[in-house]
């Protein structure tokens, strides 16, 4: 059984493993967006979204943190002065896994894993009126239609001859 076994293996030894997704990761960082297989990109998906959470937190400690999985010093500067600003309203999220089809030397499925790009919409908030502000409006003005000189209950009764006319006939 493989309880808390997770993440795929990818058939290389875990030091391996763990250098590759450093790789990855500091390269996604760094161009945001790589070509890779699909099982490569959903296992990277989850460490850059924590690179990213631990850039949006700005501190010190979140710094050293990303530093020490982040190759190179100049991608750690990038994560915390571009990336994450960019990402400050948004609550995860941050990449996005396109399928591009299969590799043609060994029909693996390539997808292209990149950070999303596009604003999160601002929901509208409706603000409620302050209640010392409010007055009555005024009631709209109707204006009354010109009656015809004809009542209703004559063009009832003439209206009444013409369908008895129309029956006699």
């Amino acid at each position: 059984m493989r309880h808390n076994n997770t993440g795929r293996r990818l058939g290389r030894k875990t030091s391996h493993r763990e250098a590759m997704f450093r790789n990855m990761v500091t390269s996604l960082l760094s161009h945001e967006k790589i070509t890779t297989t699909d099982a490569k990109a959903k296992e990277i998906r989850s460490v850059a979204e924590k690179m990213i959470t631990l850039g949006k937190r700005g501190d010190l400690h979140a710094m050293r943190l990303a530093a020490s999985y982040i190759r190179e010093k100049s991608v750690v500067t990038k994560l915390f002065s571009t990336i994450a600003p960019r990402y400050k309203e948004r609550s995860g999220g941050y990449t996005r896994i396109i399928k591009l089809g299969i590799r043609q030397g060994d029909t693996a499925p390539i997808s292209l894993i990149e950070l999303v790009e596009e604003e999160m919409p601002q929901k509208k908030i409706k603000q409620k009126p302050d209640k010392t502000s409010l007055t009555p409006k005024p009631a709209p003005v109707v204006e009354a239609a010109v009656a015809p000189d004809v009542s209703e209950d004559d063009a009832l009764v003439d209206n009444s001859a013409e369908v008895c006319e129309a029956k006699a006939d």
